[in-house]
């Protein structure tokens, strides 16, 4: 049983820094450095990679948790639980959506802010951006009650 409890607390660690790294440090370096429509271009082609890494080490902490049902086991269920379906949200709703957004739009920079698209666009991005922080939250939790 000691295994999956390293496991566990790996799994959550990998997916809390995979976060934070490209929430903090790769997205704002992007948008710094390249132009809008480059940056957004870059990332996007991350996106899908980066929802797969969440769900990979979410469906593991999970299974490992349920073998597990360690220490605090009523309190962290249901956190990684709501990690795990604001991740699938943002995974097979959101980023596609966004995704088809982005190839009507044709230029970030040239469009005007309050062309529909765009403030569609920003809607549902500001979901995805509520969503990956509240998910980041619920693991910096989850590290805590470790």
């Amino acid at each position: 049983m000691q295994v999956f409890s390293i496991i566990y607390r790996l799994a959550i660690a990998l997916w809390v820094g995979g976060i934070a790294l490209f929430t903090f440090v790769v997205t704002p370096m992007l948008f710094k450095t390249q132009g809008r429509d480059l940056a957004g271009r870059m990332v996007g082609e991350i996106f899908p990679a980066y929802f797969r890494w969440g769900l990979v080490c979410g469906s593991i902490a999970l299974l490992c948790l349920l073998i597990t049902r360690g220490r605090n086991f009523a309190v962290t269920l249901p956190i990684v639980l709501a990690m795990l379906l604001l991740t699938s949200f943002e995974a097979f709703y959101l980023e596609p959506h966004l995704a088809a957004l982005k190839r009507e739009i044709t230029s970030f920079e040239s469009t005007p802010r309050n062309h529909p698209l765009r403030q569609q666009f920003s809607r549902l991005h500001g979901l995805s951006a509520t969503s990956n922080l509240t998910v980041f939250a619920g693991g910096v939790a989850l590290i805590v009650l470790l």
